[in-house]
């Protein structure tokens, strides 16, 4: 009798393993929480959907986590490298959940928008304007290119 349920014991054993290996799930990156330990870093603009980026158009955002501030390196209104500085905050909202707005430096006011941060991983991330669920950015995990320097150097 002992030897009969060993045997059925390692069988449903080994089934149950075979069966917890499939092949068929695609991995899923988890999410991360919307903070500024999680956020720090270069990201670059991947998407838009406020329309098309111009063939060399770029975007990359510079968090740094421990004053909270930005640098934002891009040339969407210049035909060259513009710079751009400021401060960053993340707020909790109870309904949209993680937010986070900005401000530029030098007096030049706020951020257009506060954005819902989403779908957050070590390597992604989504804004999508709160006032307007149609401006969605998606943002990607990238390095400053080559010649980029930051805003103190």
């Amino acid at each position: 009798m002992k030897k009969l349920l060993k045997g059925a014991f390692l069988a449903f054993m080994a089934v149950a393993m075979m069966t917890a290996c499939s092949d068929d799930e695609e991995y899923q990156e988890p999410t991360l929480d919307v903070t500024p330990h999680n956020i720090a870093g270069t990201w670059r603009l991947e998407s838009w959907s406020a329309g098309e980026m111009a063939e060399g158009s770029y975007v990359y955002i510079d968090f740094v986590r421990n004053d909270r501030t930005y640098t934002l390196y891009q040339n969407l209104d210049s035909h060259q490298l513009r710079t751009i500085t400021g401060r960053y905050f993340i707020e909790t909202d109870a309904e949209y959940g993680a937010i986070i707005r900005g401000n530029y430096d030098y007096g030049n006011g706020d951020w257009a928008h506060r954005y819902i941060v989403t779908d957050l991983t070590a390597n992604r991330m989504v804004w999508t304007a709160k006032d307007n669920a149609d401006d969605v950015s998606v943002y990607v995990r990238a390095e400053l290119p080559e010649g980029f320097k930051p805003a103190e150097e």
